[in-house]
């Protein structure tokens, strides 16, 4: 197992149990550092509380004490804590570091991390690199914002594997030293702003995926995507770009037939599985990472031929009647669904709605001329409607749910129509995740089929 080595902090609070504050308290322990865990929701008949405890972990529960704070010289936070919460507040105003376990991994995985960060596409990005790898017999493991622990899978990384990493800017928000050999930065659009408050803080909070690079890293970087580029420039990093638009001679790009990296021709683009220009951007992005990485172009075609997408982005579901269903449910932002649009060109039934954070969706707009009708639901009902009804579509269906929303979809449905749900809004307002959103989708078409 990996330890930390020459880890200049004694005391350390984890804030937040779940599964990356246990994989990080596991990792402190193991390195011979004191540990206090502290959770406000967690109760004494949880199994993690006593095993940490039987550890040396100093566990407190129920409630966020300042207490917690005495002898602590760093703090490691679940990146879902906002910085308002009482106990970072108060560690700003006594001058204790505070960062997610991100900056943990980094160090015991040190020069073998592939990150990817950006506002959209970055678990498809992820997967495509790592099974890019994987299919080259290069050999690789997978973590972060994905859903898997990157501390826990750190631990056992072996000097040969790479780490191929989904970043949040939740997580590079809480970074000091971490540096990947190679960074991804897909783009940069609004999004977060409860959380980072502003665009800005949102923007450097994915330039940290860059900001500890040196001379010898790649910075791979979308030249279409102005935020992107103005962020890049600040790189010590050698800077890759690649784009949907224009050739490039040090970075991946497309004509009207094929795929290229550099001048070195990829693959027909007629060959590529996955649909939509947001896809080709992904995968753009995905031939340049596994390329420095040393994969094989026969292992990076096998995977192009391939993959159809990640489980909840643009997923295709099924074909009932002639009308092709696709789960978007990923899209919990107005780009991601703007992107889903802009994949299709046949008449589509758009299932959108959701958690209101307080915008409006008229930035659709230009991306609703394929959309034959709409049927919305949650909280955001109301303004979709009316974004719709200034879209000039006259088919607006309210429902009381995805499950209800997939059935009245297919009634106004005909062959070959698109069902599209890409809701353009976090799940929150009626569903725990945007997977359990995207499972009942799923679900639902199966009983109409």
């Amino acid at each position: 197992m990996n330890k930390l080595v020459n880890f200049p902090y004694a005391h350390v609070l984890v804030l937040g149990l779940a599964k990356s504050g246990a994989a990080t308290a596991q990792v402190l322990l193991d390195s011979g550092i004191q540990v206090r865990v502290n959770d406000l929701k967690a109760t004494e008949e949880d199994e993690l509380v006593s095993e940490l405890r039987s550890l040396g972990a100093d566990v407190v529960i129920g409630s966020h004490p300042l207490a917690v704070l005495n002898n602590i010289d760093l703090i490691v936070k679940n990146p879902g804590i906002p910085y308002e919460n009482v106990i970072l507040k108060e560690a700003v105003n006594r001058d204790i570091p505070i960062i997610t376990e991100i900056e943990l991994a980094g160090q015991l995985a040190e020069e073998m991390i592939i990150g990817i960060t950006g506002s959209n596409g970055k678990t498809t990005t992820t997967m495509l690199i790592y099974e890019m790898l994987r299919m080259s017999k290069t050999p690789v493991k997978l973590a972060g914002n994905i859903g898997i622990v990157a501390t826990e899978v750190a631990r056992s990384l072996r000097h040969e594997e790479r780490l191929v990493l989904e970043l949040s800017s939740f997580q590079l928000m809480g970074i000091k030293t971490f540096k990947p050999k190679i960074a991804v930065l897909l783009n940069i659009f609004e999004a977060h702003l409860d959380y980072h408050k502003t665009l800005e803080n949102y923007k450097l909070a994915k330039a940290n995926i860059f900001i500890n690079q040196l001379e010898d890293d790649y910075l791979i970087y979308n030249a279409d995507e102005p935020n992107v580029v103005e962020a890049s420039r600040s790189a010590k990093s050698i800077r890759v770009p690649f784009s949907v638009s224009v050739k490039l001679e040090n970075g991946a790009w497309v004509d009207e037939d094929y795929l290229y990296f550099k001048d070195e021709r990829i693959i027909a683009l007629k060959d590529i599985v996955l649909v939509g220009t947001h896809n080709l951007e992904n995968i753009l992005a995905a031939v340049s990472a596994a390329k420095l990485s040393g994969a094989t172009n026969q292992g990076i075609i096998e995977v192009l031929k391939t993959f159809t997408g990640v489980t909840h982005r643009l997923q295709f579901i099924a074909n009932i009647n002639g009308r092709l269903f696709y789960n978007d449910s990923k899209a919990t932002n107005i780009l991601a669904t703007q992107k889903a649009l802009s994949s299709f060109n046949q008449p589509t039934i758009l299932l959108a709605g959701g958690l209101d954070r307080g915008n409006g969706f008229d930035e659709l707009i230009p991306y609703l001329k394929n959309v034959k009708g709409v049927v919305v639901f949650g909280e955001t009902a109301d303004k979709l409607k009316d974004t719709s009804l200034k879209a000039g579509i006259k088919t607006i269906i309210f429902a009381e749910n995805v499950e209800d929303a997939v059935h009245k979809a297919y009634e106004m449905s005909e062959s070959s129509d698109v069902v599209l749900l890409s809701p353009a809004c976090a799940s929150w307002d009626q569903y725990k995740t945007f997977e359990e959103r995207g499972d009942m989708f799923i679900q639902a078409v199966h009983t109409i089929k």
